[in-house]
């Protein structure tokens, strides 16, 4: 019998929880444990959650407070190691910042992976306000080190309907088989947050698993709900990780190429950053070029 572990990071997500709690409960399928890897603990949070487990009852919660911010990719691998050990047979990643509207997304996705034999599965990920879409599947580009998302702020067409196996999608919807952390192992902690997901992939896809899209389901995503895709924070991290991520997965020319790309790409960026935004900017590539 298929048991779904669902694992989501708390960081500052009080805005979201209301429509994320809600959509959970409209869920026709029920065999769940729901683990709050809360990396922002706050009595306004315990509250929030406390009120909508009532209001929009969900099957089982367990709220994990960290000691501080301990990252997303440590935040994910503490609810992953607790669905484990909890014998679940099939654990999804998924933002907080999400919604659904589909009463049977979980169920489908679990006869997905369960009948059909699917080891990772995302659905079509759009905007929750435009509905345009975010992600519609998406490849891995090696050279850039770019996770590329096919559809990005296009209108949805018949073209982004077909189901097919892809090489890459973000983890703010995504299911796995357990075997995979089994056998692939946990995320990269030392990424702290982005591209922990896309290392995670890249590790999985090497290993012999192959990564479904099945565009029938559909996710509805209010995106970087929590720090936004431009703040100094994400500025520094996304640089630096992106350098290591380099430095870690890609050989011979790629490497070389895929590093002189960015510090090429960076040099635009810089010209039109802020003080702060350039500070971070040049810490992350130095900090990328370090981190081992």
């Amino acid at each position: 019998m298929a048991k779904i572990g669902l694992v989501t990071v708390l960081y500052n997500s009080d805005d979201v929880l209301e429509g994320f709690f809600k959509s959970l409960s409209r869920q026709s399928f029920k065999d769940y444990v729901l683990y709050l890897v809360d990396n922002s603990v706050n009595s306004k949070t315990n509250n929030l959650i406390n009120q909508y487990s009532t209001e929009f009852p969900v099957s089982q919660v367990k709220h994990i407070k960290s000691q501080g911010n301990i990252g997303v990719a440590a935040g994910n691998n503490v609810g992953i190691k607790n669905a484990l050990e909890d014998n679940c047979s099939h654990i999804v990643l998924l933002n907080n910042d999400i919604e659904f509207e589909q009463e049977y997304l979980f169920e489908k996705l679990v006869s997905e992976c369960s009948e059909k034999g699917e080891s990772i599965l995302v659905p079509k990920i759009l905007y929750y306000d435009t509905r345009r879409l975010w992600m519609a599947g998406g490849y891995m580009d090696e050279w850039r080190a770019l996770g590329v998302h096919y559809g990005y702020d296009k209108a949805d067409a018949p073209k982004f309907n077909v189901p097919k196996y892809i090489t890459y999608a973000p983890t703010c919807f995504m299911i796995f088989r357990k075997d995979v952390f089994e056998k692939v192992g946990l995320i990269d902690e030392k990424y702290f947050a982005y591209y922990d997901d896309t290392d995670f992939i890249l590790r999985a896809i090497r290993y012999g698993y192959k990564l479904f899209y099945d565009p029938s389901l559909i996710v509805l995503h209010k995106v970087s709900s929590s720090v936004g895709t431009n703040s100094p924070f994400y500025v520094y991290y996304s640089n630096r990780n992106k350098l290591y991520f380099i430095r870690k997965n890609l050989k011979g020319i790629k490497r070389y190429f895929s590093i002189l790309y960015l510090l090429i790409s960076r040099v635009f960026f810089y010209i039109k950053f802020d003080k702060v935004k350039r500070k971070n900017l040049l810490k992350g590539i130095k900090d990328g070029f370090r981190l081992k």
